[in-house]
């Protein structure tokens, strides 16, 4: 195994992604990527596959990679020409590149290719490359695939619970049935945020926006959005089904089981509840706790969703697995990709074993 010291642009060429108006799109087979990931699809492709795609403006730091044919917008740079590399490694190498060292100090920061050309790096052989990259992959297939059987058990519990609904069905106020505990609400600035590091998530309306070291709630909650992002494209609410310890800020309530039904048929329930009519603000879309609580969801017979607890135990557990493994790759990935960690001695078997 042999390692040599190259700049970035010896081993791979990052392009200029390509203007496509979201007027101009067409659904089709091709991913469209922009500096924060996949962000549609298109009835054409750019560029082949396979490519990697990073942000040059907007999103910076985040790196994607697509094996197939794809369409890389104006706000990403992307590549093809990996000039002899494993095209695997390259994508995990980009990972560890610091992005924003190379941010141009202009009115709309942004990436220059040229200058991120220049960024000293130390890259192994082709061998040790495709081993890299194939002990990173399978962590990253397992990832993925939990992910898959997470979206298909959500789906199970969603067609058991309409299965559940033709034989009886009611409608009735979410009031009734949830309890709000928005009281217990603490937003924490970013400041706030940078000086309190720790291992519990922070959420916002959309996702986990941090990790501070204390909690505010511990337990099964569902999260929905209360300001900014309220609804999806298909005028659904945006859910979080959080459990564990963890804080949550101002901008999502915070709902708790309250009557004969369980959290997760609520939560189901509100996947496939069109709640537009109960959303104000044209500027800011905010939905409030009196809106909330009167909208009605139709709910089928309690005695009939014993189903949905070992559905959404599998769904935990495999939320929790694919924690770990991510905490695992991230930790691996600097190692291997510097030579600390001689992947020639990692029990790939073994790993393999553990992850089937």
């Amino acid at each position: 195994m042999s390692w040599t010291q190259k700049t970035l642009g010896e081993i791979v060429n990052l392009k200029r992604g390509f203007d496509l108006p979201s007027s101009s799109r067409a659904d089709g087979p091709y991913p469209v990527f922009s500096s924060s990931g996949q962000t549609g699809t298109h009835s054409k492709a750019a560029v082949k596959g396979p490519c990697v795609v990073t942000g040059r403006y907007g999103t910076i730091g985040q790196v994607f990679f697509s094996d197939a044919a794809c369409w890389p917008l104006n706000t990403s740079l992307y590549s093809t020409d990996f000039k002899g590399n494993d095209p695997k490694f390259v994508y995990y190498l980009l990972k560890t590149i610091p992005w924003r060292d190379y941010l141009t100090a202009s009115a709309v920061p942004g990436i220059n290719r040229n200058h991120v050309h220049l960024c000293p790096v130390c890259v192994p052989d082709y061998e040790t490359q495709t081993a890299i990259s194939g002990v990173l992959g399978l962590l990253d297939n397992k990832i993925e695939l939990n992910t898959k059987l997470n979206g298909y058990l959500l789906d199970l519990a969603t067609a058991q619970f309409e299965a559940a609904l033709k034989e009886r069905a009611s409608n009735v106020r979410l009031g009734d049935i949830i309890g709000l505990e928005d009281s217990k609400r603490v937003p924490l600035n970013s400041r706030d945020r940078e000086s309190r590091k720790g291992p519990y998530p922070y959420y916002g309306a959309t996702s986990i926006m941090d990790y501070v070291d204390d909690y505010l709630f511990d337990g099964v909650r569902v999260l929905l959005g209360e300001d900014g992002s309220v609804i999806d494209s298909e005028g659904k609410p945006v859910l979080q089904y959080v459990w564990g310890r963890y804080w949550v800020n101002n901008h999502a309530h915070i709902l708790k089981a309250a009557g004969a039904y369980p959290l997760e048929a609520i939560y189901v329930a509100l996947r496939r509840t069109s709640i537009g009519h109960i959303v104000t603000g044209a500027v800011q879309m905010k939905i409030s706790q009196r809106n909330l609580k009167k909208l009605e969801v139709s709910m089928p017979d309690p005695g009939s969703l014993d189903y949905l607890q070992p559905l959404f135990a599998a769904y935990r557990n495999l939320c929790e697995e694919s924690r770990h493994l991510v905490t695992l790759r991230d930790t691996l990935l600097p190692k291997l990709m510097t030579g600390e960690i001689d992947v020639s001695e990692l029990n790939l078997k073994q790993l393999n074993s553990h992850l089937a």
